[in-house]
């Protein structure tokens, strides 16, 4: 997306500067497509941020568990589990939402890497319901595109 433009920007400054040659698009610092601390922890393209309490009812009923027992396993699993594998998911599979979405809607399957990012929390509020939330800081879609 964004890469086409800026190669479109260096032509015309090699054409009217002459002397004026570049090495390489990219110097990767942007570590496009690449599992990366840099754009997990600053985000590249848009940060999502979702949130929801589900009433204790509902996840008793429905979900066949209780908030506690979700909120244990979302610490013992996405949290310490992916902390220890050093991971830069700390989730439950973004990746395999992302690559769905990206594939029906005709967005760059490479950049699924980056959209797995994130982090999934679970807690117990005062009332006894689930607060759950998600951050996805690096979820890069567009609308121009066909680079790779």
């Amino acid at each position: 997306m964004v890469t086409i433009a800026s190669e479109e920007i260096m032509k015309v400054i090699e054409e009217e500067f002459p002397d004026v040659k570049y090495l390489a698009l990219s110097g990767n610092l942007c570590v496009d497509k690449k599992p990366n601390a840099m754009n997990f922890i600053n985000g590249r393209g848009k940060t999502v941020i979702a949130e929801a309490v589900i009433p204790r009812d509902i996840v008793e009923k429905k979900l066949k568990t209780t908030p506690e027992l979700i909120a244990e396993v979302n610490y013992r699993k996405n949290l310490v589990g992916s902390a220890q594998a050093g991971s830069y998911g700390f989730n439950a599979h973004f990746g395999n939402i992302v690559g769905a979405i990206f594939l029906a809607t005709g967005q760059d399957e490479a950049q699924i890497t980056e959209g797995s990012h994130g982090i999934t929390l679970a807690e117990v509020t005062p009332e006894g319901d689930l607060y759950i939330s998600i951050t996805m800081p690096s979820l890069e879609i567009g609308t121009v595109g066909g680079g790779t």
